[in-house]
């Protein structure tokens, strides 16, 4: 991988680490299309989408090979027949390509020239995100001790999260 390849991989995960940082435990998720599988041919992306939970504002990342694959959104038909053309967005870019889920609907997701034929599509129906539950009263608008300690674990987390992604990955 060339230096330039590299300076632009860590920005991108400089900028998912920011946003990590900067989210609330209750809001939006990454998904790992296809989990430590990535996007490659032969795996069964319907399994993998029955055990996760997509919301509003969750995010899916694509991890593959830019060479050989990518990622198309497509509608309902073309997704069944795995017809790529027509496509509604090419979602490729570098390989590590993320898609912002915005609205309530399913999204329909294929790669082109005949890997949808060997697995690579995957379909994922976003729900809206339940309303978290009601805050315990706060007296004189301070913030409780146990809400402290969440932000700050949360925050640990976040911080681990995006060493592990910037430094020990490269």
């Amino acid at each position: 991988m060339g230096a330039e390849k590299r300076f632009f991989a860590k920005f991108e995960l400089m900028l998912m680490a920011i946003l990590m940082v900067s989210m609330e435990s209750s809001m939006a998720a990454l998904h790992r299309v296809g989990g430590k599988l990535g996007w490659n041919p032969n795996v069964n992306y319907s399994e993998w989408s029955d055990h996760e939970r997509f919301y509003v504002g969750d995010w899916l990342l694509f991890n593959f090979d830019k060479r050989y694959f990518n990622v198309l959104e497509v509608n309902e038909t073309s997704y069944d027949n795995c017809n790529d053309q027509g496509f509604v967005k090419n979602i490729t870019r570098g390989g590590r390509d993320v898609v912002e889920l915005t609205q309530v609907r399913p999204y329909y997701f294929l790669s082109s020239g005949g890997y949808c034929y060997h697995g690579m599509k995957v379909a994922v129906n976003v729900e809206m995100l339940p309303p978290a539950p009601e805050p315990a009263p706060v007296k004189n608008g301070s913030l409780t001790s146990d809400a402290v300690s969440l932000k700050i674990f949360h925050y640990m987390i976040s911080f681990a999260v995006a060493y592990y992604y910037l430094v020990l990955l490269f």
